[in-house]
């Protein structure tokens, strides 16, 4: 595991290297949430005091933005879609299942750190509903007897 010296470094060889720092949080918090796997504020404070701008903007930015998150995730993220027509063919069920197999809560990470679960207000795949992803991989007309097998599928790829 990387240590959180050779994190920051990286990070701040990434600031160092931009042609400009205006105009580049957004790249940076982008870059920072892959180095790190989320934002914490003490890494929010490292990028304010690099881009020489104020702690509060950079917060106001990672909580406006749904795409960056401050809560430490899963090695495997589990997305369910809860938007109208995923909602309506029983993803309320199929959240509820994740939740169930994993003993997790929405917004939750496992004990092991393996898999977090959240709910998504729409992903765009409605043809396919209900539509979770895991890891940014599409998994279309879920039911519930499939959640299983989608853990199962991602436990085995860890250990392999």
């Amino acid at each position: 595991m990387v240590s959180l010296t050779s994190e920051y470094k990286r990070l701040e060889e990434f600031i160092e290297n931009l042609p400009t720092k205006k105009g580049a949080l957004i790249a940076v918090l982008h870059h920072a949430q892959e180095v790190f796997g989320y934002l914490p504020v003490e890494v929010q404070d490292f990028v304010a005091e690099k881009l020489e701008i104020s702690a509060a903007k950079v917060y106001g930015v990672v909580t406006f933005y749904s795409f960056f998150t401050m809560q430490k995730k899963g090695q495997f993220r589990i997305n369910v879609c809860m938007g109208t027509a995923c909602f309506v063919k029983g993803a309320e069920g199929i959240l509820e299942e994740f939740n169930t197999l994993l003993g997790t809560e929405t917004g939750g990470v496992t004990e092991d750190g393996l898999f977090s679960v959240d709910a998504l207000r729409c992903i765009g795949a409605c043809g396919l509903a209900p539509v979770i992803t895991v890891n940014g991989k599409y998994y279309g007309r879920i039911k519930k007897s499939d959640v299983k097998g989608i853990i199962s599928e991602h436990k085995e790829a860890k250990n392999a």
